[in-house]
């Protein structure tokens, strides 16, 4: 006879600082409507980050009184790089530094410690796929997206029928490496932007963190004799300030930012013209800002996002939902379609 006892799926949002857990019923229904963290202590290595993990996972089930026996599966993300697999790549990456880490096999070290199927995403695949379903509801799989995630690289995701699209390797998808032009973007004199991967011009080298720290706010602050933020050190914490900055109508923040928006338009040009999607989304610490900025921002990336009149009829142009949250949603959708055999 079936099982027709209620199931579950736990999804489990690893990060440089902490993780996220959520629960997700067999109807497609959330347990949880908040975060629900634990520290990840990712950089003491992977037999202490397996450890959080388990303790997340059953921390999470005991807050929504769910029996062990219910759950069916679990998806975990976490940032990159990693293959489509979850192992971790052979050159290590920001957060996971420990040695041991290079080339672990992260899911399937979680599916051995829980003994349950793991379905494995990057954080911005699964941030991409949440914002997806979140957006288009039942119509999730008959639509398209594309989801560009700011944070202090950039990250994000490609959905097509409701499923992200991996690619033979697992790095379908990195949208920040793809190349964008810089003419009118740049101005007069501003050296053309490198990004960590060895690519000069690519997205993430202009909307990241990394991109304003590296590239943009040095720049900037040449134009902007004076400015508070030169008296900053380091130049990372004086990048983390800036949004504050924007927020409050500052005009070299509000320069570095538009710099960002346009680099997000011209590559959402270039998805327009390979994928014709039904949405793009924006997500990440830009747009976790007060409301005025956030729509500010949001309406440079339409500005300059350069689609055909029967695109523009069709696409909308929007924020990703519930971005703390959309990790680990992201990834327990995963494991819901793994489970029904989607």
């Amino acid at each position: 006879m079936a099982n027709t006892a209620p199931w579950v799926v736990v999804g489990l949002d690893n990060g440089g600082t902490s993780n996220n857990a959520t629960v997700l019923d067999s109807s497609g229904r959330f347990l949880v409507d908040r975060m629900v963290e634990t520290p990840s202590l990712v950089r003491e290595g992977p037999e202490v980050a397996l450890a959080q993990l388990v303790r997340a996972f059953e921390g999470v089930l005991e807050l929504t009184g769910t029996p062990r026996s219910a759950v069916r599966a679990v998806g975990l993300d976490s940032p990159g790089p990693a293959d489509a697999n979850g192992v971790i790549a052979s050159t290590g990456a920001t957060n996971f530094g420990h040695p041991a880490w290079r080339g672990f096999d992260f899911r399937g070290a979680l599916e051995a410690r829980l003994g349950l199927p793991v379905v494995y995403l990057n954080d911005g695949n699964a941030a991409a796929l949440y914002a997806h379903h979140a957006h288009f509801g039942a119509e999730a799989h008959e639509r398209s997206s594309v989801a560009a995630v700011v944070g202090t690289g950039l990250g994000g995701g490609v959905v097509v029928h409701g499923r992200v699209v991996t690619g033979a390797a697992g790095m379908a998808g990195e949208l920040g490496h793809v190349h964008i032009p810089l003419d009118g973007l740049l101005e007069e004199g501003q050296p053309a932007p490198t990004c960590n991967c060895g690519f000069t011009g690519d997205v993430e080298s202009i909307a990241s963190l990394t991109g304003i720290e590296r590239n943009l706010l040095p720049y900037w602050l040449t134009r902007f004799p004076g400015h508070e933020l030169a008296d900053v050190e380091p130049l990372a914490k004086a990048a983390r300030l800036l949004r504050g900055h924007a927020e409050h109508g500052d005009p070299l923040a509000l320069k570095i930012f538009e710099q960002q928006a346009i680099a997000i338009g011209r590559l959402f040009t270039i998805l327009g013209n390979v994928l014709d999607p039904d949405a793009y989304f924006v997500g990440g610490g830009v747009v976790e800002a007060a409301p005025r900025f956030r729509d500010w921002f949001l309406g440079k990336v339409r500005e300059h996002t350069a689609l055909r009149a029967e695109q523009r009829r069709i696409a909308t142009v929007a924020l990703v939902r519930d971005r703390d949250m959309a990790g680990a949603r992201g990834v327990a959708l995963a494991a819901l379609a793994a489970v029904r055999g989607e």
